[in-house]
């Protein structure tokens, strides 16, 4: 015999004692409950009118006994689908199905606020999940593209009737490649550290004039090329702050600058303090950005159209990167910028760090 079947049979005989039971506790009741009126009241009755009396008294202890039943029964059944919204909820959630919803009625009253916050969990996993999807497609995207270039170039010098010229610009665009995989790498690398909290930040106090400076000095190869004035306005600056990671925002705003900006273009580096910190504004004669791309300039992988077309590459982590960087030191950067009259980034930190 199985489980199941046993358990049937327990409940059936289980049944059966209570109705039993029931009819016990009615049929005793209605007689010794008239002969307590009958003392209480000083009745006397007559055997008939005695013996109709306790058959009502028993039926009516009868219908009560199997109300208060039905009632019990009625309420936990209630309790129970209370529950069963919530319990069922909870368990699609944890099969990755976040698109699930329960009904904030009034019947959870104080409960209301358990089955909102199911609810938001649900619409934040989601959201997290697309998100998830999103980067793992970009990710793919990015790394697809300069390995395809690899390969087909990589194949073309197989050509043993390849040109000398040809050779060596293939190969130049193979290293270019390989250098645009390293860097998104190392960039997806940087941010992930950053994100869990596992890259040391120890923040001291250095010069910030002095390496903005460096920065436009190194990168004078690239605007000279592009015969770009670039012009610094760098007032003696000391910031706390962890230096190699400023470092990281001023390279990629700054070559982000020189790579939007036209042939004999201009650049404008300006450092000034203000009420509670300092700002660095850097600001170009680029192609500049739509408006309605940028509040999204900062997300990850995210380009502008235009940037597209007018770069040679970059994988569209560089600006997350740099907001990430900022934010950890507890301060800010916002954008302004117009297509055809160029863009103006300002970072600003606080000068001492909480």
């Amino acid at each position: 015999m199985d489980r199941s079947r046993a358990g049937d049979i327990l409940k059936a005989v289980a049944g059966i004692l209570v109705v039993i039971t029931g009819f016990y506790l009615s049929w005793n009741g209605g007689y010794f409950g008239l002969k307590l009126l009958e003392k209480y009241f000083g009745w006397s009755l007559t055997p008939y009118t005695s013996q109709l009396l306790t058959m009502v008294l028993q039926f009516f202890i009868l219908f009560l006994l199997a109300g208060t039943s039905a009632l019990i029964g009625r309420l936990r059944g209630d309790k129970r689908a209370f529950y069963i919204p919530i319990i069922t909820a909870m368990r699609q959630i944890a099969k990755g199905n976040f698109k699930v919803e329960i009904e904030n009625s009034r019947r959870y009253g104080q409960f209301g606020s358990i089955v909102e916050g199911i609810n938001e969990m649900a619409s934040e996993l989601g959201r997290m999940e697309i998100m998830r999807q999103d980067f793992i497609s970009n990710v793919s995207h990015e790394i697809q593209s300069p390995l395809t270039s690899i390969r087909g170039f990589a194949r073309a010098l197989r050509n043993e009737g390849l040109s000398a010229e040809s050779r060596l610009h293939y190969l130049d665009i193979i290293e270019a490649e390989s250098s645009r995989l390293s860097g998104l790498s190392d960039n997806l690398l940087k941010l992930s550290a950053l994100e869990a909290g596992s890259f040391p930040f120890e923040t001291k106090p250095y010069r910030l004039d002095r390496q903005l400076r460096e920065m436009i000095l190194a990168a004078e190869p690239q605007w000279l090329e592009k015969d770009i004035e670039v012009e610094a306005d760098l007032g003696e600056t000391m910031v706390v702050a962890v230096q190699d990671l400023m470092s990281q925002v001023w390279t990629n705003l700054l070559h982000n600058s020189i790579k939007f900006t036209p042939q004999g273009g201009q650049i404008y580096v300006r450092l000034r303090p203000v009420e509670d910190g300092v700002e660095v504004e850097l600001r170009d004669s680029g192609i500049g950005i739509a408006e309605e791309e940028l509040p999204r300039i900062f997300e990850r992988f995210y380009k502008a159209d235009k940037a597209r077309s007018a770069s040679g590459g970059g994988s569209g982590l560089g600006l997350s990167l740099v907001k990430k960087i900022v934010e950890l030191h507890e301060g800010s950067i916002t954008v302004t910028s117009r297509p055809g009259e160029g863009t103006a980034f300002v970072v600003r930190l606080p000068q001492r760090l909480k």
